[in-house]
Formats: structure tokens, sequence, C-alpha cells
């Protein structure tokens, strides 16, 4: 009998189980996966060091968010490119790249300009009228309800299956221009960046030495930390495709500096209040607490948004990169303080 007829699976035969299987091995030497930690735990990436810097993702708003704050603490003496080690996701993999390798000021100018012309980044980055594989992908990343591996992989699958205009080449070109990276190198050893794999949902964590060894460029790297799902992407790091470093059950990836001397933590809300780029439920504080519970000294930046912005919107640049220079007035005594 043909057609109707259903084939029973043979006894004990698990299609996840026998992907998760051959998925592991395949890739089990390639050193990008770091598992979040469910209890508080020491980063071999961070012990023995003293000030570490860890940068939040959440879009071009606070890319240019950045770019004022870092401005405006520069001219109140305040480096934080002094930190030993800095992780960088998203927003801040872009951030945190520009600022190890000495291309901050050019990133700078750059985000000052699209600021007065937004219409120009706006055809460099065309994220507006999502179509239909991309809204699922959109809907899918917000209405998860936990970041357990599965909602992740949920998200990720969609993120592979949507037809985005800003892929590929294009994802890559962007990376290039906003980090001014060599496409063959990674600058610095204390720069870290994150993303998730879309197959497998696990969290990953690229480093001078991985990057070096795979060859991943720095500002590759920051785009696959930045994809978007049914926005931007995926990017590949290595073999595997990769999704933003926020579509994670960790906010900030605190844990990767877990045990460092002091930590300074700077993300774009509390993670779960106003405006945000995933729906899995998130709370910096408890991070915070975790972070500290391993010994380190944790201080906490959290940068805020006006009620309502949209922070893939260009015409947020210019009112960005303003908050971020008031709030460096603020927050520059108080980084001296702690850093001092």
């Amino acid at each position: 009998m043909t057609g109707g007829a259903v084939q029973a699976q043979p006894a004990g035969y698990d299609p996840s189980a026998m992907a998760a299987e051959i998925s592991a091995r395949l890739f089990a030497q390639d050193g990008l996966v770091r598992p979040v930690p469910t209890e508080p735990t020491v980063s071999d990436l961070a012990r023995g060091l003293d000030r570490t810097l860890v940068l939040g993702g959440g879009g071009e708003y606070y890319i240019a968010w950045y770019c004022g704050f870092f401005h405006g603490l520069y001219e109140l003496d305040v480096d934080l490119n002094v930190a030993e080690m800095i992780v960088g996701t998203s927003a801040g993999a872009y951030a945190g790249s520009a600022l190890s390798s000495g291309h901050f000021a050019r990133l700078r100018r750059e985000f000052e300009f699209f600021g007065r012309f937004p219409g120009l980044f706006a055809k460099l980055a065309p994220v507006t009228s999502p179509n239909a594989s991309q809204k699922r992908a959109q809907e899918i990343n917000f209405n998860v309800k936990d970041g357990s591996p599965a909602s992740i992989r949920a998200i990720g699958l969609a993120a592979l299956a949507a037809d985005n205009r800003l892929n590929g080449d294009g994802v890559e070109r962007l990376a290039w221009m906003l980090t001014g990276d060599s496409r063959t190198d990674w600058p610095v050893a204390k720069m870290h960046t994150t993303a998730n794999d879309c197959y497998t949902g696990e969290r990953l964590v690229v480093s001078q030495a991985v990057a070096r060894k795979y060859g991943i460029p720095l500002a590759h790297a920051a785009a696959a930390s930045s994809s978007l799902p049914g926005v931007m992407g995926p990017t590949l790091l290595g073999q595997r495709y990769c999704m933003d470093g926020g579509i994670s059950r960790t906010w900030a990836h605190t844990d990767v500096v877990a045990g460092s001397k002091r930590a300074l933590v700077i993300t774009l809300t509390n993670g779960y209040e106003g405006a945000l780029l995933s729906g899995i439920p998130h709370n910096i504080h408890d991070e915070m607490k975790a972070l500290e519970a391993t010994g380190t000294k944790g201080m906490l930046i959290i940068a805020g948004t006006p009620p309502g912005v949209n922070l893939l919107d260009p015409r947020q640049i210019e009112p960005a990169l303003k908050a971020g220079y008031e709030r460096a007035k603020i927050e520059a005594p108080k980084i001296k303080s702690f850093w001092a």
C-alpha cells in the first residue's frame, strides 16, 4: 500500500536527539560555544583581570548613543578602552570593536553625518516594510515566553528562513563601514563578541584566538552579533549561521567577565521595560547579582530610551548622539571613582 500509509518509527528513535548528536559531534572542536551558566560561575576568560567592560545591544539608536557617550567621556578624561576585556553584543559589538581597535573617532564622525542625513543610512540598512517571512521571524522573536534552548531554536529557524533584504554581503559591507576593521584580522585580544547559533540555539563567544583559527574578522563577528531575526542576516561564523547576541537568556552576557575585579556594565534598558528587540524575559539586576556573587564588583549604567522610540529608525540617530553625550557628564565622575 502506498500514498496514505504511515511508516512506524523504529523503537527508541528520536529525530531531535539524533540531529543534536550529529551537530554536537561535528562542531565540538570549533571553540565558539560557551553555555550560559545556571549558577554564578567564574569565567576562565576573565579570571585575574582587573577592569572589564560589558556593552549591551539596542539597534542603530544605541550605536549612536554609545558614540555620544564615549565622546563625552573622552572630553572628561575618561577612556573606557583602559578595560582589559570588552564584551560587546549587537550595538555593543560595533561600539566595542571601534573603541578597542582605534576606530572610534571615525565611527562617531560617521554617525554624526548619518544623524544629519538619516535617509542615507536608511538606504544602507533597509529594515522597513517586512515581508511575510520577516514578519514570521519577528513575531516569533517577540512572542517567546522564555530563554530556553527550544525557544531560541524556534527563533533561529525562523531567522534562517527569513527573506531579508539586508543579508549576506550587504550585512558585511555595513559592518566593514561601521567598524573600519580589516577583513582578515582581529586587531586586539581584549575584544569579545557574542552571537547565537540559529540551528542549535547555543550561545557563542568569539575571541581573538578562535577568530584567527577560523579566519573570522572582527567586523564579521560584529555583523553576526547584530543579525536581528527578520531584519538582517543570519551571518556565518565559521560554519555556523548566527543571529543577534541579544537572542539569549542572558541580557548582557555579564557571565563572560565574571571573576574580574571590577566590571562596568552598560545596557540600553533593564531588560523588561522600554524599547526592546526580543520578547525573551530578562532582568539585568538579577544578572548583576549573579556577577557580584563571583566576587566581581559591578557598576551598572542603564542608558534608557524615550517612550515609543524605534531603535531601528535612522531618524533617532541625532537625538541618541545628544542623549549619550549628556549622559556622559553624569556618569564620568562615577566611572572615575569606580575604576580608580
